[in-house]
């Protein structure tokens, strides 16, 4: 089957079971998605399928031959230039082992193109499928407000 990931078609053999997250992982090479949990409680896994977060670990990459699936190696637009999102997460110290980190930043991004001023209820209503236990969650929402910041500075700046 093919799955397109970031763009790129990868024509992948896998079996009617594998996840997406073991298709994108092992077939793909794409390991920035981790598995935590592998039920779909920590957000670790999370990637876009079709600009929407879910879960990796709980869809078989069967399910999404023809959707466009984004990981947090496509988020960036060069190697050497980070997202507003990823920018914003290290200013603010919004990640800290980097574990739950792609998933939150895979879900802050999914929301500000959703909703590009989010109050911080709405960032912790978004968030709340992706567990962090180092950093701590104000954290993370300041990460979101800045990002939120950032995005609209450099859309200002391109009028």
């Amino acid at each position: 089957m093919n799955l397109e990931v970031n763009g790129i078609v990868h024509e992948v053999f896998v079996e009617d079971r594998t996840s997406l997250a073991d298709a994108l992982r092992e077939e793909c090479g794409l390991t920035g998605t981790r598995l935590g949990c592998e039920h779909g409680v920590c957000g670790a896994c999370t990637v876009l399928i079709n600009n929407r977060p879910e879960r990796s670990c709980l869809v078989l990459a069967t399910q999404t031959e023809g959707d466009a699936i984004g990981t947090i190696e496509g988020l960036a637009k060069s190697p050497t230039v980070l997202a507003p999102i990823q920018r914003a997460f290290r200013e603010a110290h919004g990640l800290q082992c980097g574990f739950c980190t792609s998933g939150m930043l895979l879900t802050a991004q999914s929301l500000l193109e959703h909703d590009p001023d989010p109050s911080p209820e709405t960032i912790r209503d978004w968030m709340h499928g992706n567990l962090c236990r180092c950093t701590g969650f104000d954290q993370i929402v300041e990460s979101v407000q800045l990002a939120a910041s950032m995005i609209k500075q450099d859309q200002e700046r391109e009028e």
